[in-house]
């Protein structure tokens, strides 16, 4: 059974970094391309990043380009999405995700174990 758990979410200004954590248990995680997707009331689930096997085939919403880096450490087996440059339209549900037969999908999908998520809020 895969269980994948996210931290490092909270509430910070515009501006500021925050570095959200997954742990993944239950498989081998080199396994699993991850994915870090995003949520709020209003809208759908949203792509955010995307990271291959190994830490290569990273892809980035065109919303985050240049803001946020994904990472891997499949030693500790998490993954980690570092997030600079907050704005507020940044706010949302953050959830890791792993797929086990697609890497470099933008789609939720394809996606096949999910954490529950964080929250990150950015204040104007």
């Amino acid at each position: 059974q895969v269980t994948l758990v996210e931290s490092g979410g909270g509430l910070v200004q515009t501006g500021d970094s925050l570095r959200l954590s997954c742990a993944f248990s239950g498989r081998p995680f080199s396994n699993y391309a991850m994915g870090w997707f995003r949520q709020t009331l209003r809208k759908e689930r949203e792509f955010v990043a995307t990271i291959g096997r190994s830490g290569g085939d990273k892809y980035y919403a065109d919303s985050v380009k240049g803001r946020f880096t994904i990472s891997r450490d499949n030693t500790r087996n998490t993954a980690f999405l570092q997030m600079n440059s907050l704005k507020p339209e940044d706010t949302a549900v953050y959830y890791c995700a792993a797929a086990t037969y697609y890497t470099g999908s933008d789609n939720p999908v394809n996606y096949d174990y999910w954490g529950q998520g964080t929250q990150v809020t950015v204040s104007s």
